[in-house]
């Protein structure tokens, strides 16, 4: 079987900001470990960053302090090598100073059977995109 005949779903990136007292908890880990348990996605990389005088420094999530009781391992081997040196620098600097970030790639598993189907009868996907939440609402009247 080549790398053709396993169709894989669309790739996103998320960079999620963490202000200088955030409090790790865990919670949305348990979330996301969720969505990778049912196969809904797939995480590729997951870097934690933070933003100081010099520069980006990558923080190993294992060392976090997470409260709670979160199996952090799964996390910690999303490391596919595709977020590169030019990706957290540009993360980095959307940061506020002393705050850190959460930069995940992952791809849309269930997508996966629609774009293989797809491909098989000769179509594919051309473009995608995301709508801001912000601007959903807003449009929405929320």
């Amino acid at each position: 079987m080549s790398a053709d005949d396993v169709p894989l779903g669309p790739i996103d990136y998320l960079v999620v900001e963490f202000p200088s007292d955030a409090r790790f908890d865990g919670s949305a880990l348990a979330h996301l470990r969720d969505l990778v348990e049912r196969d809904v996605i797939a995480v590729l990389d997951l870097v934690i960053v933070r933003r100081d005088a010099e520069g980006v420094v990558a923080i190993d999530i294992t060392e976090l302090g997470l409260d709670g009781d979160i199996d952090v391992s799964l996390f910690a081997e999303a490391a596919s090598g595709l977020i590169g040196d030019d990706d957290l620098a540009e993360a980095a600097g959307v940061l506020e100073p002393g705050h850190a970030a959460a930069i995940i790639l992952y791809e849309n598993r269930w997508a996966a059977p629609f774009v293989g189907a797809l491909s098989r009868t000769g179509a594919q996907v051309v473009a995608s995109g995301r709508i801001p939440v912000t601007d959903l609402l807003a449009v929405l009247d929320r």
